[in-house]
């Protein structure tokens, strides 16, 4: 209802009434087209979480009552199997399993970013045949996972060819620190690649005229690498490792394929997950399966906090930069 000031004046709707009004009208607008996603992510991802943690509540087989009467099939026990992964008779494999799974993903992704990010500089350089070198890099990460333990484990045969160079005699597919090698290395050599076309992409984004300007003031190669290219680049890189712990965190085939699932050096989370269901223990691999998924959903959430809180934010303030008179003072006052 409009008001009046003067008689017969009637007062026109602020812009900023008016602005709230369309606001609301987008957020509707937006909720509406979101809800088909959000019903498919539910179906997708909820639903599993939730029966696979329901499912961990529960037992399947013969068993004793309170009373000492023989029961059988599936009976509510609660966090007993929670209790048994973590203290108890499956503790053990557990622990084993989860360290293994840590130590991978620290491992491999420490070591693919480093050979990531150098394999996107050599991509990045203009030279004669730079497009072949460029799907040479690329092939490792095309080929499945099953095929590339399969070539790996042909290497790392007793007569294999990794002994035949090295002049050893070394198991690299029996159980012991030697499997673990072997696993890290099949996995640095085929996921590199991943992590070095993210990296590629984001130095794509970085102008000319930033080096050229760093360069003027003085700045050398090593300079240029660690306050212009690492900065601008940490956006890409902060995607990329992220994608990859949480590949590492959930390895599976790799390890199976290439040393064996029931291997302690080599059994992670997924493994042992797998082979508890393997043997009908449903309950107790749906309990291995829940801790992984937190343990995933903490990671992932301290890294993003932690390191990438807003990096669309990052990269869209990377853009804008160069653009400015500003911008271009920081970068020359950065490589000095």
């Amino acid at each position: 209802m409009a008001t009046t000031i003067n008689e017969g004046t009637p007062v026109i709707p602020t812009g900023r009434s008016r602005r709230a009004k369309v606001a609301d009208s987008g957020g509707r607008l937006a909720a509406l087209l979101l809800s088909p996603t959000m019903l498919v992510l539910a179906l997708v991802i909820g639903y599993p979480v939730l029966a696979g943690f329901r499912e961990s509540l529960f037992t399947r087989g013969e068993g004793l009552d309170a009373d000492g009467f023989v029961v059988e099939g599936e009976r509510f026990v609660g966090l007993d199997n929670y209790a048994a992964i973590f203290s108890g008779d499956r503790a053990t494999a557990f622990w084993n399993a989860f360290g293994n799974t840590t130590f991978f993903t620290v491992t491999t992704v420490f070591l693919e970013t480093v050979i990531g990010v150098a394999m996107a500089l050599i991509m990045q350089r203009a030279f004669r045949g730079r497009a072949f070198v460029r799907a040479s890099i690329l092939v490792p990460w095309a080929i499945p996972t099953a095929i590339s333990g399969l070539l790996w484990r042909w290497i790392f045969q007793a007569d294999g060819a990794a002994n035949a160079v090295l002049g050893t005699d070394i198991l690299w597919t029996a159980d012991g620190p030697a499997a673990k090698t072997a696993v890290i290395i099949a996995e640095v050599w085929k996921t590199s690649p991943f992590i070095a076309l993210l990296v590629l992409a984001g130095l794509q984004m970085i102008p000319r005229e930033v080096y050229e300007a760093a360069q003027v003031d003085g700045a050398g190669a090593l300079q240029r690498f660690w306050r212009i290219t690492l900065p601008l680049v940490k956006p890409a890189l902060l995607v990329a490792v992220l994608f990859r712990m949480l590949d590492v965190l959930r390895m599976f085939d790799l390890p199976a394929v290439l040393v064996g699932v029931n291997q302690k050096s080599v059994q992670t989370l997924t493994t042992i997950s797998w082979f508890e269901a393997s043997n009908l223990r449903y309950g107790s691999a749906a309990a291995y399966a829940t801790v992984l998924f937190v343990y995933i959903a903490v990671i992932s959430y301290l890294f993003v906090k932690l390191l990438g809180a807003d990096i669309i934010g990052q990269a869209r303030e990377v853009r804008k930069k160069p653009a400015t008179k500003a911008g271009a003072k920081t970068v020359r006052k950065v490589a000095a």
